[in-house]
């Protein structure tokens, strides 16, 4: 297999398991659509840098440290639990106030930091990250014979690039939309289900 065919496989893998509906990319579509200044770049960079670093920990054999670490993933996965319940009964809060939900209200400034928070607990306290980017990307990486493997990484990590940028980005084309506050409610009781729907699963260990 030719390095650039490896390549595009690598992305191809990287884009099947990232692009699925989650906490992240519900989270990085909820900025966009915000438009805080200087918000969604930094958002963009800490979900596809965090995905690169784990993908690298991958090739480099850390999945298996992963596997032999029950009680660290365990942690994880209840710490992880509680964000996702608190952030969707927030979200579910805001669905029941729909008058603060106007694109003018838009949060700026103190958002950005929090924004970025928001995106690295929902990317580092998520066990299902490690499992699908450290031990199943790190294992089909390891797959390729030699120096393929990294060729095979360099794909999976432009996925997640491509990914990210393409949801912030294309969020700005639903800005007129969410000029209704009652667009706000629907997109937040979305988000509340997933949240809440994930929280319940994690704590329950499924």
């Amino acid at each position: 297999m030719t390095p650039l065919i490896t390549l595009l496989t690598g992305l191809g893998t990287g884009l099947a398991l990232i692009v699925a509906i989650g906490a992240q990319n519900a989270h990085v579509l909820r900025v966009g659509i915000q438009a805080c200044p200087g918000t969604v770049l930094p958002v963009v960079a800490v979900c596809a840098l965090s995905d690169a670093v784990l993908i690298t920990a991958g090739v480099l054999g850390v999945g298996a440290l992963v596997q032999a670490l029950p009680s660290l993933m365990e942690a994880i996965r209840l710490l992880g639990a509680g964000f996702l319940l608190a952030y969707g009964l927030l979200a579910l809060r805001r669905v029941l106030r729909p008058g603060t939900l106007t694109a003018a209200d838009a949060p700026v400034g103190p958002a950005r930091g929090g924004a970025v928070a928001t995106a690295l607990v929902l990317t580092w306290l998520n066990p299902h990250v490690y499992l699908d980017t450290v031990v199943l990307l790190g294992s089909l990486a390891n797959q390729q014979d030699g120096d393929l493997r990294w060729w095979w990484a360099i794909g999976a990590v432009t996925g997640s690039f491509v990914w990210f940028a393409a949801l912030g980005g294309a969020a700005r084309l639903l800005r007129p939309l969410f000029a209704r506050p009652g667009a706000w409610r629907v997109l937040d009781l979305l988000v509340a289900a997933l949240m809440l729907t994930l929280g319940v699963t994690l704590a329950l260990g499924t």
